[in-house]
Formats: structure tokens, C-alpha cells, sequence
């Protein structure tokens, strides 16, 4: 595969389920969240991984995983997608569509189960779980090269290139 363009894909980091916020859209980050996202945004930048557009849902945590992300790399363009927010694959995949028409690399900052299934769908090969059987555990950054961008949104055209767990940095 040439490896002409990319779909980075950034599960928001841990999140806070008793910081007393009314709802799951509005909740923060947690300590481990806070310390994660950063190391995911520097093993970012050491493997040279820099989006030119990145797609953000607006939730509180996927916004304050993006902003610890960020901070470690020079990025380009951030959109907040409000469909990325409790996304079916098929919403997800009209996403990489629209987008990917503009950028050879992309990124989707968002939340699962979307995120494992758009990394199924995507992968050439079966993705690697946890011992636990996860895929993509809270902040973490699967990284998948295609020819071009027309076969960013079809099944099996991805070819997995790093796929990084925080507990893995």
C-alpha cells in the first residue's frame, strides 16, 4: 500500500463518572485522562502523525482530550462535528466522506462504540485487543493508511498502521 492518505482515529481519554455534572455529554475528564491524552499527543508528534483537519465531537471530554492532543503538535483545522456525538458507523463514514475529499490526513476525535466500529470496518485484518479483549480503550490512537481518498470509507481498505494504548507509550 502506497500510504497516500490517513484516518487517525482518537477515542476521548477517561473520563470523570463522579464529577457531579447532570449529563454525560457535559462530563470531564478524569485525573487519568488528564495524563493520558498528553503522552498520546507526544507519541504523536515523535512518530510525525499531524493532522490537517481534525474532527471533534463537542462534548466536554473529547474537547479536553483534543486540547491535552494538541498542545504537543502544530495542527491544522479543527471542526466540531456534533453528528460524531453518539455516532453509528454509518454517520461516522459520511464524516470521513465529506472530509477526506480535502486532506490526505484526517483525524476523528469521538467516542465508542462508533470508534470500534469504524476501526472494524475500516481494517484490512482483524485489529489487535486487549488482554482484556478492548480495542480501543479510552485514549487511544489508531492510525490507518490508504491509497486514496475515495477508499477511505470503504470496508476493508485500511491498512493499520499503529494502533497505540496509552498503557502502551
Amino acid at each position: 500500500m502506497q500510504n497516500n492518505v490517513r484516518l487517525i482515529l482518537l477515542r476521548h481519554a477517561k473520563s470523570d463518572w463522579y464529577s457531579g455534572v447532570p449529563g454525560d455529554f457535559d462530563r470531564p475528564l478524569a485525573a487519568r485522562g488528564r495524563k493520558d491524552a498528553p503522552r498520546v499527543g507526544k507519541w504523536m508528534k515523535k512518530n510525525g502523525i499531524v493532522p490537517e483537519i481534525i474532527l471533534c465531537s463537542p462534548a466536554v471530554r473529547t474537547r479536553e482530550t483534543l486540547a491535552a492532543v494538541k498542545d504537543k503538535l502544530d495542527v491544522g483545522q479543527i471542526v466540531y462535528e456534533d453528528a460524531i456525538y453518539g455516532a453509528s458507523l454509518g454517520a461516522l463514514l459520511e464524516l470521513v466522506e465529506e472530509y477526506s475529499r480535502n486532506c490526505s490526513n484526517l483525524m476523528i476525535t469521538g467516542h465508542n462504540p462508533g470508534m470500534d466500529e469504524l476501526l472494524c470496518f475500516l481494517c484490512g485484518t482483524q485489529p489487535p485487543l486487549t488482554e482484556t479483549g478492548k480495542l480501543m480503550t479510552t485514549a487511544a490512537l489508531a492510525v490507518l493508511a490508504f491509497n486514496d481518498a475515495d477508499s477511505m470509507s470503504t470496508a476493508a481498505a485500511g491498512e493499520l498502521l499503529h494502533l497505540v494504548r496509552p498503557n502502551e507509550i
